[in-house]
């Protein structure tokens, strides 16, 4: 296929009722993804209703999701039971990826419509390797193929963090043809450095107009960390920029995609039919509540781009969402001033954005052990009942 936008493949062709804000985004060139997997979503119809009726076009998962879905809900007790009676001392790893492979698979097929529509621009549904490897280049290779091959699905992306180890594993993957959601990414040289080990990598594969990869960079978390910081110079202009950082970063970068991926940077690639890598905008639930519920929806509104919503985030942009047009192309000058104040104050944001993915990585890790150890409590539990 050539290199029409999502925008230009979905013109016309949307699901969904006239009046939901979530179909408008649509319309704007962004996607909506779910952020959140659990298998009553999947086995019950309601990821397909969101699919028919808000143009949902995509699902991320991580460990963080699985964890709670797994220890919250009996959901998976069923299969849990079938895996530990034929092998009671399977490793909780092992019962771990084949409850979430079946959730990963039964996501895609249910997303395939809107893959096959789309031209296989969008549709996808994202596995995240294990947090532990975050630091590992050959072991994030390892599992990532071992994950494409078990979950078998064209709609699969695998996630892989940004971290030094992490981009010549991405860079490897996209040259096999693998589609990646690189995740964890804060500041503007690690959108950089994604953006061109993707675009190295379409150029190292046989078929890139086959491959489909996200560039998810997060938000909500810069106004967390730099809020409380700002409030603590506590000066007329530092109290100012609170809860701008985050709108003003994803900006910048969203300028910077569309340098790369409209330019000549792009341009070879693109006479091949290879597109571009979306931005994803991820963490975009509003944490302070002094600000409104659906601030990181409104402000990052734009074409090429993806915006993966925890269900209450969805939940509040159908219920009261508002779309003034394409947000986040809009105020960039004024995004590199609000930037350029917060070194001035003396925030410096390379220092919080480097801190940020580290300490993302290591929630993510916390988590996969928490997830770990939720899985073993229920082997406990069913292995009590049998």
């Amino acid at each position: 296929m050539g290199s029409q936008t999502v925008t230009e493949q979905n013109s016309g062709g949307g699901p969904g009722a006239s009046g939901n804000p979530l179909i408008a985004l649509e319309k704007q060139g962004q996607a909506v993804w779910l952020d959140y997997i659990r298998r009553d979503l999947l086995k019950n119809g309601g990821l397909n209703k969101m699919v028919e009726q808000d143009g949902l076009s995509g699902m991320t998962s991580n460990p963080t999701i699985f964890e709670k879905a797994i220890s919250s809900s009996t959901d998976y007790d069923g299969q849990l039971a079938s895996l530990l009676a034929k092998d009671p001392a399977k490793p909780a790893g092992e019962l771990f990826e084949a409850v979430a492979v079946e959730d990963i698979r039964a996501a895609a097929d249910i997303l395939r419509v809107v893959y096959d529509r789309t031209k296989g621009a969008d549709g996808f549904v994202s596995l995240e390797v294990s947090p532990t490897l975050a630091n590992d280049t050959q072991g994030t290779i390892a599992e990532a193929k071992r994950l494409w091959k078990e979950v078998d699905r064209p709609n699969v992306m695998i996630k892989v963090p940004a971290t030094p180890a992490g981009l010549p594993a991405i860079e490897h993957l996209l040259s096999l043809g693998i589609n990646i959601n690189i995740t964890l990414m804060f500041s503007q040289q690690h959108y950089e450095d994604v953006a061109q080990a993707y675009i190295r990598g379409l150029t190292a594969a046989e078929h890139p107009e086959k491959i489909g990869s996200v560039a998810s960079f997060f938000v909500s978390r810069l106004d967390t960390m730099i809020d409380p910081e700002l409030d603590k110079i506590g000066t007329p202009e530092a109290l100012a920029l609170r809860g701008k950082a985050a709108i003003a970063n994803c900006r910048v970068v969203y300028k910077r995609f569309q340098e790369l991926f409209y330019g000549d940077a792009f341009a070879a690639l693109r006479q091949k039919g290879a597109r571009v890598q979306r931005v994803l905008w991820a963490s975009t639930s509003t944490k302070n509540p002094a600000y409104r519920d659906v601030l990181y929806v409104e402000e990052l509104i734009g074409p090429d781009t993806v915006n993966t919503m925890p269900p209450a985030t969805v939940d509040a942009f159908r219920d009261h969402g508002k779309i003034p047009g394409p947000t986040v192309a809009q105020g960039v000058e004024q995004a590199k001033t609000d930037l350029a104040n917060l070194e001035k104050t003396g925030v410096r944001l390379k220092d919080v954005t480097a801190k940020l993915q580290v300490e993302g990585v290591a929630s993510f890790a916390k988590s996969f052990t928490d997830l770990m150890s939720a899985i073993d409590s229920k082997r406990q539990k069913i292995g009590a009942k049998a």
